[in-house]
């Protein structure tokens, strides 16, 4: 019974310390093939498998109703403590490559999120990609902005070096 209590704790702290909780249905799957995803998902997430009863007492004990439903079958948990996408993306690839990994939902930013939802955050760029791509647009606004400036300028130069010409010929 204290073994227990220690999982549910241990299932809870584990989804209080993660920004986001994956469940994944991994029946089927060799412990070399765990393994291997394990290693896929380790920069940003921790993947453990659980018992169902012991996954749902932990998450009445945050206060998490809702995946009750998907906690049959043989339920491992990523507990995302790094970048979302980046984990939603190798268990999406993990599973096309793996046919025995099913997406079942999880939880994100404070809501449960189906199969499809989870498949859709992996579709989005990672947070790595957006920044890049910000800064891109940034980088190209200020270059505009600044040939903007400059080209007034470089038009009365041309005007009065004209102007300059016109006079020496006369």
């Amino acid at each position: 019974m204290a073994n227990k209590e220690a999982t549910v704790a241990e299932i809870a702290e584990g989804f209080r310390n993660s920004s986001a909780v994956l469940l994944t249905e991994y029946r089927g799957l060799t412990v070399a093939q765990l393994k291997q995803l394990r290693s896929n998902i380790r920069e940003h997430a921790s993947y453990a498998v659980v018992k169902n009863t012991l996954a749902k007492r932990a998450f009445n004990e945050v206060g998490v109703s809702g995946l009750d439903a998907e906690l049959v079958g043989p339920t491992a948990i990523a507990f995302v403590h790094g970048d979302t996408v980046s984990v939603a993306k190798a268990l999406r690839d993990f599973a096309k490559a793996n046919d025995p990994l099913v997406l079942k939902g999880g939880y994100f930013d404070g809501a449960i999120v189906t199969a499809d939802e989870v498949r859709k955050l992996a579709d989005l760029e990672t947070r790595e990609v957006l920044l890049a791509k910000l800064a891109g647009a940034v980088k190209a606004s200020l270059f505009g902005a600044a040939y903007m400036f400059n080209a007034p300028l470089a038009q009365a130069v041309r005007a009065v070096d004209a102007l300059r010409q016109k006079k020496e010929s006369a």
